[in-house]
């Protein structure tokens, strides 16, 4: 594991080496993820693509610095973010990180949170592709009462001891996403009007069982943006990679066969 200093904090990270004229693959972590929570997963992309692949555990997550307390002194770990977090962290903070990085026109790979971000961030900036799997375009019913009965499962279980094994700052982890998502103002977060603005080609991945979208979610980008490539998995829930992660693979790797090669000798 490596970490790199960033806007007065400090993030982790993981660069698995690949071929120099590929775009390299960055992939973003889902709402309770971290570069630890992808396991073997980025290790197999990289050997069997030939892509370099970075992996990094956004703030608050993970090793990362913890992200700073929330404004209820008596619930200092509550509220934490803001419904626009995820603009937040495709305008204001990635577009940095990747330069801090050396990373020029990604190919992002965003997995829920991470997805969502990843269509933000191309909507604005040039990418070489886009891999959206089990992404959220607009906010359902279905998400919500997942999210729910994920609060029941943190309060109730052991899931508090279980995710402790992959952040540091567990609590600040799962109430900041779980806050957020159940908070009444977020119902309005939507990111559909991005979609069209996006210039490269998109693969987008979901499972026809996934708990915490319907395929609206896929298909709606398909429907807005014609550059997008579905691909539905059955058997499979809200994280595809775990599920069916040969599948996954497979269909990564076809869609990265058709990126044109960097230009730029040497880029990243």
């Amino acid at each position: 594991m490596s970490f790199i200093d960033f806007d007065g904090h400090t993030l982790e990270y993981e660069r698995i080496p690949g071929a120099g004229n590929r775009a390299s693959v960055v992939m973003l972590h889902e709402g309770l993820g971290s570069v630890s929570m992808w396991r073997d997963f980025p290790k197999r992309l990289a050997a069997q693509s030939a892509h370099s692949v970075v992996v990094v555990s956004r703030l608050g997550y993970g090793q990362s610095d913890p992200l700073p307390d929330g404004p209820d002194p008596a619930a200092p770990r509550r509220n934490l973010r803001k419904p626009d977090y995820m603009h937040r962290e495709a305008f204001e903070v990635l577009p940095g990180l990747l330069a801090a990085l050396q990373v020029e026109r990604p190919v992002l790979f965003g997995h829920s949170d991470g997805a969502s971000i990843g269509l933000l961030y191309a909507s604005q900036h040039p990418v070489t592709g886009v891999i959206a799997m089990a992404p959220h375009v607009r906010v359902e019913d279905v998400s919500i009462k997942s999210i729910e009965e994920a609060r029941s499962a943190w309060e109730e279980t052991d899931l508090p001891e279980k995710l402790g094994k992959y952040h540091d700052d567990v609590e600040g982890v799962f109430r900041g996403w779980n806050d957020v998502w159940l908070h009444p103002d977020f119902r309005a977060w939507n990111i559909e009007a991005e979609l069209p603005l996006i210039k490269a080609p998109i693969l987008a991945i979901q499972g026809e069982d996934d708990q915490y979208g319907t395929l609206y979610q896929i298909e709606e980008i398909q429907r807005r943006n014609a550059r997008t490539r579905l691909f539905k998995i059955p058997d499979c829930k809200h994280s595809p990679h775990r599920d069916q992660p040969d599948i996954v693979i497979g269909a990564v790797q076809s869609f990265l066969a058709t990126l044109p090669e960097l230009k730029k000798e040497g880029a990243r």
